[in-house]
């Protein structure tokens, strides 16, 4: 079993990056902390590698005497690059998810939720806390729905069930999202269209430095650039549908992060997992948007450690 996070100087790690094979894949993994430590694994958002996670959150934990763990999901970053195509139109999948019918996919969030399974078996893991941002959250709900006896808590972030009754994003969000007017796969462009993206959901009371924003996005696209995975992974959403009903099946403790002013995922949505969870700590943090800024990151680990803590 895994141990207590009891860290001394000596145990603490310094990142360290390999790649496991899981469910027929190959994924890009990262592990710093005590190796000896409960482990805590980070499940990023929709199109984000891992590395958008922010050096200063993950640190909080690996100080705290947690084995930390990171990883691209499937179709992104530095894991395997899914070659299967798109069929059907985006509008009409969105329309047809919005009404609760079926969906066309390569594959949907369920077989990313048994992505993070294979993870921890490859990482011989037998038991982590999970914390999961926007996509990485509605994974992080099934893997802990699927397999209780694996995940000790969970720290849902600007998250959802994936219900079709939830309000929708902002307009103009979708859009993007989807790739529509996307034009240039060069450098220069798709940091524009990117720096312009993260601009539209950042948080209104905590704006980015464009400088530094602008970096992220050139670091991201020299590291890995994979247009179609985005769009993969946008099909697995809209065909996995809601799933409130998992959810529901959570018993272990939850902490629920969200932003107040999330153009992205609205805040009902926060709302709403609070309500299938009565037993969370719901966390509604004013001028917040879809995003991780620095003001915010002590805060972020604080309502996380608290409920792992617990755990």
């Amino acid at each position: 079993m895994n141990q207590p996070a009891t860290a001394t100087p000596n145990d603490s790690t310094a990142p360290q990056m390999q790649h496991v094979q899981a469910n027929g894949l190959s994924f890009c993994v990262e592990t710093r902390g005590n190796p000896k430590g409960e482990p805590v694994l980070f499940v990023m958002g929709l199109g984000g590698q891992m590395t958008l996670w922010p050096e200063d959150l993950l640190n909080q934990y690996a100080r705290a005497g947690y084995r930390v763990i990171r990883f691209d999901n499937r179709d992104i970053g530095l894991s395997t690059h899914l070659q299967a195509r798109i069929e059907g139109h985006p509008v009409a999948a969105m329309v047809r998810s919005r009404a609760g019918l079926a969906v066309q996919a390569p594959y949907t969030l369920r077989d990313m939720a048994a992505d993070v399974k294979g993870i921890m078996d490859a990482q011989g893991i037998d038991q982590a806390h999970l914390v999961g941002i926007s996509m990485g959250g509605m994974i992080s709900q099934l893997v802990a729905a699927t397999w209780p006896d694996r995940v000790r808590s969970v720290t849902l972030m600007m998250t959802s069930t994936n219900s079709p009754k939830l309000p929708m994003p902002k307009p103009g969000l979708i859009a993007r999202l989807s790739g529509f007017g996307a034009k240039g796969h060069d450098e220069a462009s798709v940091v524009k269209r990117s720096v312009s993206f993260w601009q539209a959901i950042q948080s209104p009371d905590y704006p980015a430095d464009p400088v530094r924003l602008r970096q992220q996005m050139i670091e991201s696209y020299r590291r890995a650039y994979n247009p179609a995975g985005l769009l993969r992974q946008t099909r697995a959403i809209l065909a996995t549908g809601g799933f409130a009903d998992a959810t529901r099946r959570l018993k272990m403790p939850v902490a629920i992060i969200h932003g107040k002013a999330d153009p992205l995922v609205r805040p009902a949505a926060g709302e709403q997992l609070k309500y299938l969870l009565p037993h969370a700590r719901l966390v509604m943090i004013d001028g917040m948007g879809h995003d991780m800024p620095d003001p915010l990151l002590e805060r972020f680990a604080a309502i996380s450690l608290e409920i792992i803590q617990k755990a």
